[in-house]
């Protein structure tokens, strides 16, 4: 009577589960916690004014949720490096810009015009998850400067590939 068996279909849903999961190294990174405390606010603001006076605002925070989770996914399983061409961080600049404005003004809406409990909640939830939005395309902006300031040039790719084909004749 000892030792009770998991069925054997278990192993493979756990597999299944952690290849859709982040894996951990993603994250404990930077961008990482930032998506994932995104999707976690973006999620808890949803609940909150689906459930307040101020339901109108239910799409911004559904909508940031969903776009937050697809960028997770995209970041976390290197989706993103298949499409290089697509220009991931400049349409993930755009995304957190998007989303901390758009935030910031429904949360003062939420905060102002509702007295129930729930818009309050939803309204400080929105002015946290437009701080971590912030936060994000600050992190994101300084990244794209960097690159700009480089010449366009990723670290994989030497110096000299840009006087290979220059038109100057000091050689």
């Amino acid at each position: 009577m000892g030792d009770i068996e998991a069925p054997a279909s278990t192993g493979p849903r756990q597999s299944v589960l952690l290849s859709v999961l982040p894996s951990k190294e993603f994250a404990t990174s930077r961008k990482g916690m930032l998506l994932i405390s995104e999707v976690a606010l973006s999620f808890i603001a949803f609940v909150c004014f689906a459930g307040s006076a101020a339901a109108a605002f239910v799409t911004v925070p559904l909508l940031g949720f969903l776009a937050a989770v697809f960028v997770l996914f995209a970041y976390s399983t290197k989706f993103n490096e298949r499409f290089k061409g697509f220009g991931w961080p400049l349409t993930d600049f755009i995304r957190c810009v998007t989303a901390s404005i758009i935030y910031f003004i429904i949360s003062i809406m939420a905060v102002s015009k509702y007295g129930d409990g729930s818009s309050k909640a939803a309204g400080v939830f929105g002015f946290i998850a437009t701080i971590v939005f912030a936060l994000d395309f600050y992190l994101i902006f300084n990244e794209l400067i960097g690159f700009l300031k480089q010449g366009g040039e990723t670290n994989e790719e030497p110096s000299r590939r840009r006087d290979e084909f220059s038109d100057s004749d000091s050689d």
